[in-house]
């Protein structure tokens, strides 16, 4: 009997692939890396050859084990916002995909917002005018890789952000999910389909785009003869969404005013809303978080750029620890930053600050100051950019949150989550399956496939691993965000 969901979890620096059991345990899983490829400073992309191939193995491997004719449905997840651009006929990408984080297209953005088009895109959209979005990325690709433009006027190119390439590649059919196609910059959240303006404003031919569908439905099936998923032949892929709202749905924040931060490459704070969208006044975006059954549930989301990365970076560039772990122990071993506050700002700064100019600083070294302080301090600067997006978040939403729950890879850091909760001065609750987005789409798929009933059979599968409560004195944690804050106006507006 199919037993089991199969999650694609496709990441930004990682392929996955996770089955899931009825009860909501892991039962097999598999990862792959890939390389990231940086062009230039501020340029981010990804061989989507490589995208594929990497899935398409992990796949391979989670399943291996499994008796065939065990996998009830298969659920995607994917790094958001990342630009595929791809033959029709072919199926050979035009060009690398165009990572979210990759700020090539700020130029255009200004010149978008010199147009007047902020009210109009906000307004549609729920988003910002920013080079994060997929609308611009794939203008450029159009306006710099020979005969594109050409060739997608002709109908013979295809636009996908990373779910819609996965499936694409798994059953030939060309789809995006509701939460992806809202952060493209194209789509109207209020209606639930293209803007056609818009895709003219941004000089983008419609017919290049997806077919948007809910998030927990039919797609299509597995075709036959794929390597090494050949046991998975007429399966249903009937579930997708964006890494952050899958999260969002993982964590079972089914009701409106409960919300989730995703500690990833970036962090990912996400609100469920309910039933209507909420304008931000305090630079936050509203997109679709799922629809399901023809009941659409919006979110409030604030996005920062850098999160994990930061300690990659102190890993990898700096070369100041050797793991993840050891920055842990090296914070721990000294009382407080010494004043030393890093802003990690590669890429600029996402919500609420939305600046493309902002560049990394690292403020207030003393001769005194050791590699553990730093260490500290990028364990710092992650709880105080997430402070920054649940403080915007409580003023938009008008209501208090009472709680956040906490998944990914820098979530297992105890000693960051204490820093969250004494910041926040609420409880920070971190589950005990810790696969909240991968999760997410496989409950997607469960629902679509009938393996669970509804949102409540879901919500009853959480369980909490370790709940963070404020422990520092309020003001201590005040006085040292108030500096958070003067350092970021020091970062601010830096590249010309």
């Amino acid at each position: 009997m199919a037993s089991y969901i199969l999650a694609l979890d496709q990441g930004t620096t990682s392929s996955r692939a996770i089955v899931f059991d009825r009860a909501g345990q892991i039962a097999a899983k598999a990862q792959h890396p890939f390389p990231q490829i940086y062009p230039q400073a501020g340029w981010v992309e990804h061989d989507p050859m490589t995208i594929w191939d990497t899935e398409r193995l992990a796949a391979a491997e989670a399943i291996r084990e499994l008796p065939e004719g065990s996998i009830a449905g298969i659920g995607v997840t994917n790094q958001r916002e990342t630009t595929i651009v791809w033959d029709k006929a072919t199926g050979q990408p035009v060009y690398n995909a165009i990572v979210w984080q990759c700020r090539r297209t700020a130029e255009l953005c200004e010149e978008l917002k010199r147009q007047g088009l902020e009210e109009r895109i906000v307004s549609t959209t729920g988003l910002l005018i920013d080079a994060y979005f997929s609308g611009t990325k794939i203008r450029w690709i159009l306006d710099n890789v020979p005969g594109a433009r050409q060739r997608a006027e002709r109908g013979e190119l295809l636009f996908g952000t990373v779910e819609t390439w996965l499936i694409w590649k798994l059953t030939g059919q060309h789809v995006t999910d509701y939460s992806n196609a809202s952060r493209t910059m194209l789509f109207d959240i209020h209606r639930l389909c293209w803007d056609e303006e818009l895709c003219r404003l941004l000089q983008i031919p419609a017919c290049m785009l997806p077919r948007p569908v809910e998030n927990s439905a039919v797609y299509g099936t597995v075709q036959p003869g794929i390597p090494g998923l050949e046991t998975l032949a007429g399966v249903p892929v009937c579930a997708a969404a964006g890494d952050q709202q899958a999260a969002l749905f993982g964590q079972a924040c089914f009701h409106p005013g409960e919300a989730k931060n995703t500690y990833g490459t970036g962090c990912f704070t996400l609100m469920n809303v309910g039933a209507e969208p909420v304008r931000s006044r305090a630079g936050l975006v509203s997109s679709v978080a799922w629809s399901v059954g023809g009941r659409t549930t919006y979110a409030l989301e604030g996005s920062v750029f850098n999160g994990g990365s930061t300690i990659q970076w102190l890993r990898d560039e700096l070369r100041l620890v050797d793991s993840a772990p050891e920055c842990d122990r090296l914070a721990e071993s000294v009382e407080s930053s010494g004043g030393v506050v890093v802003v990690p700002a590669f890429t600029g700064m996402g919500a609420p600050y939305w600046d493309m100019y902002a560049r990394g600083a690292i403020l207030g070294i003393t001769r005194g100051t050791g590699r553990a302080h730093i260490a500290r301090a990028v364990l710092e600067c992650i709880a105080y950019q997430v402070t920054d997006l649940m403080l915007a978040m409580r003023q938009d939403a008008g209501c208090d949150i009472t709680a956040l729950r906490a998944d990914g890879g820098a979530s297992v850091s105890d000693i960051l989550m204490q820093m969250q909760a004494d910041l926040l001065r609420i409880p920070v609750d971190r589950p005990a399956m810790v696969e909240t987005t991968a999760f997410g789409a496989a409950s997607l798929a469960g629902l679509a496939c009938g393996l669970w009933r509804d949102t409540e059979e879901l919500a009853a599968l959480r369980r909490s691993q370790r709940v963070f409560l404020p422990q520092r004195p309020q003001a201590d944690c005040d006085d040292e965000y108030r500096l958070w804050k003067k350092a970021v106006s020091r970062a601010c507006h830096w590249a010309e």
